[in-house]
């Protein structure tokens, strides 16, 4: 905004120096509402974020939902559920760094630590929700020939979502809460006909009466979750046990590194901002010649637009350039109509102070009528000054499409930094961080004992790089199509990532909440494996070149191995007559050779690409 000042208004009055004084005057005295604003209302931004926090969990259970029973768009809903969780991924982000270094900052309050531990369950909730412990395609057949079960899971998550957005609608009063006793009711339908199904079908059926017991005990775990929430909720004293201490706290939020040597690195055309930072000043010098060589009104509008529009990803970038121009062209339309039936100028400022409000409470959710808005408060404002107001419109138009156009030339052939460029380092991160997961999870499964801080970072770490996973392909898909290389295969790595996520936060989820018997040497040797497997596909990545042409260097052997899954599992099975036993072996089985089969289709994919 200062740079668009200093080319907007060129004072004969004031020296350089004046003109900067007062302008970074105006910076302190935001400032100061900013401080001030926050001291009436330091909960403001925590309340804000957790309450979209809850709707985005709810959401994304409902999407969760869903899938349970045949599907003709299952692969749209995974895409709908990769986005879902990208989103949420960012606001956990968010909520660790205002929660725990308020903490920090401030010590400890009976507030932050209830929403921090709102926060854990929500995490968890999440993880939780991610957790597969089915097959979909047994699931699929049995759901078929027992439609009562399908019905019954998807009430209970359906309730489960209602009262997640209860609670974000009613966060300050506990006493609107929903009743527990509409899931508990649901619940012990649900037993109840799970128990029918065990008692119809004997022995026979007994490997689905697992998954279905599995199945159960996950919800159970989210109705215990979402009681823990109310209850914190209710503003509780918390004792001193309930506290968690900040030295585990901290590992979860990274510290910014400010060593000069970074500014060094990113002086470089490898770097993505580095080549913003160029297409974008470029744009803004261009624009401003544009706008001096025909003498417009007010040139320093094409350098606002393209300020505003640019960004560092292409697709972004065109949309808000469309948007804009769209949002430009409607307010226009609006405000000349307007000016023909009022005359006021009182009009005009109330008007445009109400526009301005509306555009900035609109800029996240619908760029479109923000920028619809911010054209009619633009226009009004300048109505006041400015006796011929048609004249106002007709170059706000002309500035706002020269600057949109601008912005989608330059970031389309100016030093393009395309998401292939970059999306192989992303891939290789999802994958060393799933990795690490899967060894904090096999290492606590042998030792067992207090779950480590270790194992919970690695999961934090999890989620967040396949996030960013889900997100650098998003922006592929928005690219041209002659810059989407080798997209059909990446997007089947971005599957099988979130596909092995969803499988570890199985496990995880598992291990965490159930006393489990003592790890076989059949889990030491195939744990081995599929980490083998996993290292080979990081150093697989590390040698692909993704900007080449797709040749097939080399066809994948695997070294046979066989996994004996239903060997394990019914041994066993035969070997104790203790149901949760059996339950934890048909899990844990189940998902191992899930995880198996996902490692070596990851490195049969890999093996496709030219390696250097």
């Amino acid at each position: 905004m200062a740079l668009v000042l200093s080319f907007a208004h060129t004072s004969k009055n004031l020296e350089v120096y004046e003109y900067a004084l007062f302008i970074g005057l105006g910076g302190l005295w935001y400032l100061l509402l900013s401080t001030l604003w926050f001291l009436l209302n330091p909960k403001a931004q925590t309340e804000q974020t957790l309450n979209e926090t809850f709707l985005l969990t709810a959401d994304f259970l409902d999407t969760r939902r869903q899938l349970i029973g045949d599907q003709p768009d299952r692969e749209s809903l995974q895409t709908q559920l990769m986005t879902l969780q990208s989103a949420l991924t960012e606001h956990h982000e968010t909520l660790r760094e205002i929660l725990i270094l308020s903490r920090k900052s401030s010590g400890k309050s009976n507030y932050q630590s209830r929403r921090l531990l709102v926060f854990i369950q929500l995490v968890e909730i999440l993880e939780t929700a991610i957790a597969n412990p089915v097959n979909y395609e047994k699931m699929d057949v049995l759901f078929r020939k027992y439609p009562e079960l399908k019905a019954d899971f998807q009430k209970l998550i359906l309730e489960l979502s209602y009262q997640l957005r209860s609670i974000a609608e009613h966060s300050n009063k506990s006493k609107r809460f929903p009743s527990n006793k509409v899931l508990s009711d649901a619940l012990k339908t649900l037993e109840n006909d799970i128990l029918k199904f065990k008692n119809e079908n004997q022995i026979e059926d007994y490997d689905r009466y697992l998954m279905l017991q599995n199945l159960l005990d996950y919800q159970k775990k989210q109705f215990e979750k979402l009681k823990k929430i109310k209850w914190l909720l209710g503003n509780p004293e918390l004792s001193s046990d309930d506290y968690i201490k900040n030295d585990k706290l901290k590992r979860f939020v990274a510290s910014q590194d400010y060593d000069p040597k970074l500014i060094l690195r990113n002086l470089s055309f490898r770097s993505t901002i580095f080549r913003h930072s160029l297409r974008l000043a470029v744009a803004v010098m261009l624009g401003y010649g544009i706008g001096l060589f025909f003498d417009f009104q007010n040139p320093y509008w094409i350098i606002l637009t393209v300020i505003v529009i640019m960004r560092p990803s292409y697709g972004l970038t065109k949309t808000r350039s469309k948007d804009r121009m769209i949002g430009t062209l409607i307010g226009a339309a609006l405000a000349s109509g307007l000016v023909f039936l009022v005359s006021d100028p009182y009009i005009y400022g109330a008007l445009g102070i109400l526009s301005l409000v509306v555009a900035f409470s609109m800029v996240q959710k619908n760029y479109k009528a923000s920028a619809t808005f911010i054209t009619l408060s633009v226009i009004f404002i300048y109505a006041i000054l400015q006796p011929d107001i048609l004249k106002v419109i007709q170059f706000r138009v002309i500035d706002t499409l020269i600057g949109a156009t601008l912005s989608y030339l330059v970031m389309r052939w100016l030093w393009p930094a395309w998401s292939f460029m970059e999306i192989g380092d992303t891939i290789k991160n999802s994958l060393k961080a799933n990795t690490d997961f899967f060894k904090s999870i096999t290492t606590f499964y042998i030792k067992k004992g207090a779950v480590p801080t270790s194992l919970k970072v690695n999961r934090k770490e999890a989620f967040l790089q396949t996030s960013n996973l889900s997100s650098a392909f998003q922006r592929m898909a928005q690219e041209p199509e002659s810059k989407q290389n080798h997209i059909e295969d990446i997007y089947e790595l971005v599957v099988i990532n979130h596909s092995f996520l969803s499988s570890l936060a199985s496990l995880s989820s598992y291990i965490q909440n159930h006393s489990t018997t003592e790890a076989s040497e059949d889990f030491i040797v195939i744990s081995e494996k599929i980490t083998e497997n996993l290292d080979k596909i990081c150093t697989q990545l590390m040698d692909i070149n993704f900007e080449d042409p797709i040749e097939t260097a080399s066809i994948y052997e695997p070294i046979p191995f066989n996994f004996p899954f239903n060997r394990i599992t019914n041994d066993t099975i035969s070997q104790t007559n203790s149901e949760q036993t059996h339950k934890e072996a048909h899990l844990i089985w189940e998902q191992f050779y899930w995880l198996f089969s996902l490692s070596e289709k990851m490195l049969k994919l890999t093996y496709k690409f030219k390696v250097h």
